[in-house]
C-alpha cells in the first residue's frame, strides 16, 4: 500500500473538510494565485466535505399528497407520482435543500392496499421509512380530517421516538385552515397547513422540519468515531440466499454474539464474529423475516434495503449467479452507490454453473456491471460454505479505499502529471484545463478539482479511472465534483 496515503483514523477533524490548517492555507493561496474567488473555493470544499446527510421520511396513507410534498420539497418533479408497478421506485430515495441546508427526503408513496387491509400497509410502509429517519413528516388531509389509518400511524409514531412534523395538505383557503386547526387532536403538536399542489405553506413546513433535523450524522462512521463494530448491510433481491449466507457464516463459526432488539417485531442487528474480528450485520431482520404482503412486496422490499444502507458502512450485494442479471439487481447496485458506501458484490450458488452459464455471467458482469467493476468480487455458495473465507478480506479492502484520503501536495501532483500527458480534448477551439484539486472528504472519498473551463463527463471518468489506479480506491464510489474559474471582471 502506498505509505503516502492515509486512512481517515489518522486524521483529526477539522473545519474545512478534512484538511489540516496548514494544508488548507497553503490550498487556499493557490486557489487565489490561479483566480479563483476563496469564498467559492471554501465553499465548494465545506460542500464536498459533508458526511452523510440527515434522513427525512414523508408518511402517511394512501391519497394524502405524499409525492406531491416529496416533489414540492425536492423542488424537482421525480416520476414518484405515476404508480405503475416495476417502473416507479428505481430510487425511493432524493436530495434536498432548503435554506442552505441539505439533507434526504425518504418518499414511501406509491404502495397500494392488499388483502391484509390499508392499517397493515401503512404500518409496513411506515415502520420501515420511519427506522432509516431522523425526522418524519406525517402528511394528513386536511379536508378529510383524522382517520383511523391516521390514528394508527400517529401509535407508529411515538413508539418510534422519533421528531415529527405533522403537515396538513390541501389547505388552500380560510376554511382550510380551520379544518387543519383539527389535527390538533392527534396529539403531534401543530398542524401545519399546506397545499403541496400549489406551494402554499411548505416553506415554513420546512423550516419546522430544519428545527428537529439533526445537523451533523446521527453517528461518525468507523472504529476511529464512535467505536464498536464496522457495519454490514447484506443486500439483494428476494430469493438470492440472503438467509442462507446470514446464517452460514453465523451458524458455521457459532459466535453469534449477540441479538440486539430493534423493535418487538424481531431482531435488526446481530453481532457475528469472522476471521476473528466481530461484524456488525444490520437489519437482518429484512434477511430473516420477509414481509408476506400480495401487492407491493418489492417496494417493501426497497424500503427495508435503503434502511439498511442507510445503517451501514459496507454493503454486500448478493446476486444469484444461477440467473441473469436482473434490473432489480442493478437497482440495488446502484442504491448502495448513490448512498456512498463501500461495496462487496458476491455471486451466490457459484458451485451449481456449469461453464456456458459461467461464460454467460462474466459477459452479463461486463455489461451490467461493468460501472462498478471497482467493488471486490467474490464467488460463494452459501448453502455448502464454499469460498466464505474470501468474504471478509473483501469487505477489509472495501472499508479501506472508503477511508483512504491523498494528501493535498501528492494529489496535485498526481493531476499536473496527468494533465499534461493527457490534456483535455479541446472543444470550440479551447481547451480547459484542471488546475489543481483536493480531496475535501472520505466514506466516500470526496474530491473538488478547480478548472480553467468546463470539463466533459468522459474526462472525468477518464480522471476518476486514473485516480483509482495509482492511489488504490477499490470497493469504493468516489464523488467528483468541478468548479470552473469565472472570468475576470464577472465574480460578484
Amino acid at each position: 500500500m502506498n505509505d503516502h496515503i492515509h486512512s481517515e483514523g489518522s486524521f483529526e477533524e477539522h473545519d474545512h473538510g478534512e484538511l489540516g490548517d496548514a494544508e488548507y492555507a497553503e490550498f487556499m493561496e493557490l486557489a487565489a494565485e490561479e483566480g479563483f474567488d476563496p469564498e467559492d473555493v471554501e465553499g465548494a470544499i465545506e460542500e464536498a466535505g459533508h458526511g452523510p446527510l440527515p434522513v427525512l421520511a414523508v408518511v402517511g396513507r394512501p391519497n394524502v399528497g405524499k409525492s406531491t410534498l416529496v416533489n414540492r420539497i425536492i423542488g424537482r418533479r421525480e416520476a414518484v407520482v405515476e404508480d405503475k408497478p416495476g417502473v416507479t421506485r428505481d430510487r425511493v430515495t432524493y436530495e434536498a435543500e432548503w435554506s442552505g441546508r441539505r439533507f434526504k427526503v425518504v418518499d414511501t408513496g406509491g404502495w397500494e392496499q392488499d388483502v391484509l387491509g390499508i392499517d397493515a400497509s401503512v404500518a409496513a410502509q411506515a415502520e420501515y421509512a420511519i427506522d432509516a429517519a431522523d425526522a418524519v413528516v406525517f402528511v394528513v388531509d386536511a379536508k378529510v380530517g383524522a382517520t383511523d389509518t391516521d390514528e394508527a400511524v400517529v401509535r407508529l409514531l411515538r413508539k418510534a421516538g422519533k421528531p415529527v412534523v405533522l403537515a396538513a395538505n390541501k389547505v388552500d383557503g380560510q376554511s382550510g385552515e380551520a379544518d387543519a386547526a383539527y389535527l390538533w387532536s392527534l396529539g403531534l403538536g401543530e398542524p401545519h397547513p399546506v397545499s403541496a399542489l400549489h406551494g402554499r405553506g411548505t416553506g415554513d413546513m420546512l423550516d419546522a422540519v430544519l428545527e428537529v433535523l439533526p445537523d451533523a450524522p446521527r453517528e461518525t462512521f468507523g472504529a476511529g468515531g464512535i467505536g464498536g463494530p464496522r457495519r454490514i448491510a447484506l443486500i439483494g433481491r428476494p430469493n438470492v440466499g440472503k438467509s442462507s449466507l446470514l446464517n452460514k457464516v453465523a451458524g458455521e463459526e457459532r459466535v453469534v454474539v449477540n441479538e440486539m432488539a430493534g423493535t418487538t417485531r424481531d431482531p435488526v442487528d446481530e453481532l457475528i464474529e469472522l476471521g476473528g474480528v466481530t461484524w456488525k450485520f444490520v437489519d437482518t431482520a429484512g434477511i430473516r423475516k420477509r414481509v408476506h404482503l400480495q401487492q407491493g412486496a418489492d417496494y417493501y422490499a426497497s424500503l427495508r434495503t435503503a434502511a439498511a444502507v442507510e445503517k451501514a458502512e459496507v454493503a454486500v450485494v448478493l446476486i444469484d449467479a444461477s440467473e441473469s442479471i436482473s434490473v432489480q439487481d442493478q437497482r440495488i447496485v446502484s442504491m448502495a452507490v448513490d448512498a456512498g458506501r463501500a461495496m462487496v458484490i458476491a455471486y451466490n450458488k457459484w458451485d451449481t454453473l456449469d461453464e456456458e452459464r459461467r461464460y454467460y455471467l462474466e459477459r452479463e458482469i461486463e455489461t451490467e456491471f461493468g460501472q462498478v467493476s471497482w467493488a471486490p468480487r467474490v464467488n460463494v455458495s452459501a448453502q455448502t460454505g464454499r469460498h466464505m473465507e474470501k468474504l471478509v478480506p473483501a469487505i477489509e479492502t472495501a472499508l479501506a479505499g472508503w477511508e483512504t484520503r491523498v494528501p493535498t501536495g501528492r494529489l496535485n501532483a498526481f493531476l499536473g502529471e496527468l494533465v499534461a500527458s493527457h490534456p483535455h480534448p479541446v472543444r470550440g477551439g479551447k481547451q480547459p484545463r484542471i488546475l489543481f484539486g483536493t480531496q475535501a472528504g472520505t466514506k466516500p472519498p470526496r474530491f473538488v478539482l478547480f478548472a480553467s473551463g468546463f470539463i466533459e463527463a468522459g474526462y472525468r471518468r477518464f480522471i476518476e479511472r486514473r485516480l483509482r489506479e495509482e492511489f488504490s480506491f477499490e470497493g469504493t464510489p468516489i464523488h467528483i465534483s468541478v468548479r470552473v474559474r469565472e472570468k475576470r471582471g464577472k465574480k460578484k
